[in-house]
């Protein structure tokens, strides 16, 4: 390995007169110009990465082994904390500043002797995000992408808020991070109180208020956290660079973007969306991977208590490793293409579509389901056809329903909803929850709950491949003005030796507060017994549901602590106050056919 230069704790000059503190790792190959790779992090740019690792290095590296890595096959490495972070200056606002921040970084590398003005980006999570931020404002010198579980497409959609819901990753992540932050590295006393707080306490003492809330010792935490919770609508405060590169794809520098994601993870649209939207308008390379993986996890062959076999990682399977992956990418569009034009037009989208394990329990204890990649030019994939999974008020869910005209016109099956008792969280598309709650496959059980409704398919007689797009389409009523409907997509085994009660495993999930169901950009509260249409949308995935096993539909009103719980009586987002029962109705008939459009990449014969 050739030597490598460390110029270390840079002071980069921000617009604003803010300086961000920055590690620069050269090529010791005398004077010259290379291009440029940079990461922006708020996790300390010299420390521990826990995704910088794979099957054959399972030992996470620190970045700034990477970056001594990445520099020694020919690139500058710049690795920067974020604005509030470690070393940097300022006031950490979580999102916020990071299009203007990376913009200004870049403009001041291009000035640096040793920059040839072509930079490359990189990142995951946060660093995926700071990456799609400053790509909303076109910087000058931006030459490609790898963006990795994050880079919000909307955040209101995904990430902070999803279905008009308060996701409350939100509070364990700034919990964690505010013990991290310099403000209170300043205030042992505060660090001290701070510490102290039983964070899992806490989740059972909602609602939540200012001054009132884990977060009460770092008021910069507190702030930001309680400005997004109470910003229920869609309007101009979601549609920021940072926080809305959907809004920004025009302007878009046209560049090669490689994307990674996971059906576990919670940027499962984020990824979806940039791939399609950017794919859509540029010429340039645009790479898509979704793996069945948890966020980051890219090297783990289990998601929650779920296996998903030695195929299911990325190393030996999409690429040699992560790290391969990203030199071969950047050596590819900043090294041997000099002038970005070489690297133009093709699409490569590589998904796992999970499903058709033995259904045994592994040596680790886990469920064996595993699973094969595909390959496509496109997301969605071609060879996808539209069907319909209607609801019975008997519980049954019937494959593009035509049997279903019988029902009563206003047959429907209800729940009580009681705020103080919400459905626990088992697993889904979240991250950065614990010690709280936690993301992947579970077993879900058999819902023997009176607030979960529960529709399955029979006996399936053939597999049944479930790729791309759900939406719940859903005709409901309350006793209350709002209300949250939940719904999870589950692959249900069948009993077994290892599993006696069978195994019912989550695919996807999603959520709609009922308010926002004429839009996100306004509330309409509800007239009390009036019957509404509401569409909800789980997260896209790919799952074989084999012969043997049922297709199963749960539809409840709660999903704690992945959101925050509708207290049903219309009061502010955010808000402490009263909460109520309320008496929910999904309806199921020839009148109000309620019915879960899917995309199938086979055909069923016979139910």
């Amino acid at each position: 390995m050739s030597k490598v230069q460390v110029l270390s704790n840079v002071m980069v000059p921000m617009r604003d007169g803010v300086h961000l503190a920055t590690d620069i790792y050269l090529p010791h190959w005398g004077t010259g110009t290379w291009p440029v790779i940079m990461e922006r992090t708020p996790y300390n740019k010299a420390g521990v990465s826990r995704s910088e690792c794979s099957v054959l290095h399972p030992t996470p590296r620190t970045r700034a082994a990477v970056a001594h890595e990445f520099a020694s096959h020919g690139f500058v490495v710049v690795m920067q904390d974020c604005r509030g972070r470690y070393g940097s200056q300022g006031i950490f606002t979580k999102y916020l500043n990071e299009a203007d921040d990376g913009y200004d970084t870049l403009i001041w590398l291009r000035e640096q002797t040793w920059c040839n003005g072509r930079i490359g980006t990189m990142g995951l999570s946060y660093g995926a995000h700071t990456q799609s931020a400053l790509a909303c404002l076109n910087p000058p010198g931006l030459a490609c992408m790898f963006m990795d579980s994050g880079g919000f497409s909307s955040a209101y959609h995904g990430g902070i808020r999803r279905g008009g819901a308060f996701e409350l990753k939100q509070a364990t992540w700034a919990y964690k991070h505010a013990l991290l932050s310099t403000d209170l590295a300043r205030d042992p006393a505060r660090l001290q109180a701070l510490q102290s707080e039983d964070i899992k306490q806490w989740f059972l003492q909602m609602p939540w208020y200012p001054g009132h809330s884990p977060l009460r010792h770092s008021p910069e935490y507190e702030q930001y956290f309680f400005e997004q919770w109470q910003h229920g609508q869609f309007d101009d405060y979601w549609k920021k660079p940072g926080l809305y590169a959907q809004g920004f794809y025009d302007q878009f520098p046209d560049v090669p973007v490689t994307i990674i994601g996971s059906w576990y993870d919670p940027y499962v649209r984020t990824c979806l969306d940039n791939f399609t939207g950017l794919a859509s308008r540029k010429q340039s390379t645009m790479n898509l991977v979704m793996g069945s993986w948890t966020h980051g996890d890219r090297s783990r062959t289990y998601a929650g208590n779920v296996d998903f076999g030695d195929e299911s990682v990325l190393d030996g399977n999409v690429a040699t490793d992560y790290f391969q992956m990203r030199l071969d990418w950047f050596t590819r569009c900043l090294l041997d293409d000099s002038t970005g034009t070489s690297v133009r037009g093709s699409r490569q989208v590589s998904y796992f579509t999970m499903g058709g394990g033995s259904g045994r329990r592994n040596a680790d204890g886990r469920l064996q389901h595993d699973g094969h990649w595909q390959h496509s030019e496109q997301w969605p994939p071609q060879q996808l056809r539209p069907a319909q999974l209607v609801l019975r008020a008997d519980g049954g869910l019937v494959l593009d329903g035509a049997d279903v005209a019988h029902d009563h016109v206003d047959a429907y099956r209800e729940f009580v909803f009681d705020p103080a008792h919400p459905v626990p969280t088992l697993g889904g598309a979240l991250t950065s929850g614990d010690p709280v709650m936690f993301g992947g496959a579970f077993d879900q059980g058999g819902d023997s709950r009176d607030d979960v409704l529960v529709f399955q398919t029979p006996v399936l007689s053939e597999d049944l491949v479930v790729t791309g797009a759900i939406e719940a389409h859903l005709w409901i009523s309350s006793d209350q003005p709002d209300t949250d409907f939940t719904v999870k997509l589950v692959d249900v085994y069948p009993p077994s030796e290892d599993y006696p009660h069978g195994y019912a495993m989550n695919i996807t999930d999603g959520i709609l507060r009922v308010r926002y169901r004429e839009g996100f950009d306004r509330e309409v509260m509800m007239t009390p017994g009036t019957v509404y249409k509401i569409v909800i949308e789980p997260f896209a995935s790919s799952n074989r549901f084999c012969k043997g096993h049922r297709l199963r539909l749960d539809i409840s009103s709660s999903n704690f602590p992945h959101f925050d719980i509708n207290p049903n009586t219309g009061a502010a987002e955010g808000s402490a106050g009263e909460r109520r029962p309320a008496r929910n109705r999904v309806y199921c008939s020839a009148r109000y056919p309620s019915h879960v459009k899917i995309q199938l990449e086979s055909t069923l014969e016979v139910l």
